[in-house]
């Protein structure tokens, strides 16, 4: 039987390798997955398809965003890429894990006083709220307060809604907050001067 002109190939149509994801790959780990691990809890806050176009067709990779903390003032976030989803995710696992930072709560569930960040043209504003109030923020700095262990704060983003730049922003923000303990031994002064103030400026206003 004579052969036709690309009946070798079959039927299947001309298609590049790569040209489409793995199946159930589009979108995977996103919606904020929550793992414990020890004393430590990490939240996935994103997940990005990457391509990289080489000679022969396109190469896919995974980028993820974790943010990581011990749900008592530590908190960290990092970024991994890899071509598969969980080594993408172990990765920025670890980088989390290696920059975490101390925040000073007050009363273990709210930050002392507003603040403001900003990173690249993302912008946010964190502001302390009374017991009761809960977790106002959107998803990626939600992650951020619940991994930290914050229960009432109200935080607001302006500007970009790029994932990492509100994170970045976020802990922008949470660098510069202190506890009225740090002020006091700075100043050389009392606690119960430091905050008697803050008060007595609260029932002014």
């Amino acid at each position: 039987m004579a052969r036709t002109p690309g009946s070798d190939r079959g039927d299947r149509p001309n298609r590049e390798r790569g040209d489409r994801p793995p199946r159930g790959r589009r979108g995977e780990g996103q919606g904020g997955r929550e793992r414990e691990e020890g004393d430590l809890v990490d939240k996935l806050v994103h997940i990005n398809r990457v391509a990289k176009v080489v000679k022969g067709g396109r190469r896919f990779a995974f980028a993820a965003l974790v943010v990581v903390g011990d749900a008592k003032g530590r908190v960290g976030y990092g970024s991994g890429k890899a071509r598969e989803v969980p080594e993408a995710i172990r990765k920025a696992t670890d980088q989390a894990k290696r920059n975490m930072i101390r925040v000073a709560l007050r009363e273990g569930r709210t930050l002392h006083h507003d603040a403001n960040g900003h990173f690249g043209s993302g912008r946010v504003v964190l502001r302390a709220a009374p017991a009761g109030t809960g977790i106002i923020a959107g998803g990626p700095l939600r992650a951020v307060f619940e991994t930290m262990g914050v229960q009432d704060v109200v935080a607001k983003c302006i500007g970009t809604s790029n994932p990492h730049n509100m994170v970045k922003a976020a802990f922008d923000a949470l660098e510069g907050i202190t506890s009225p303990r740090a002020v006091a031994a700075k100043r050389g002064k009392k606690v119960g001067e430091i905050v008697g103030r803050r008060d007595a400026a609260a029932v002014r206003e």
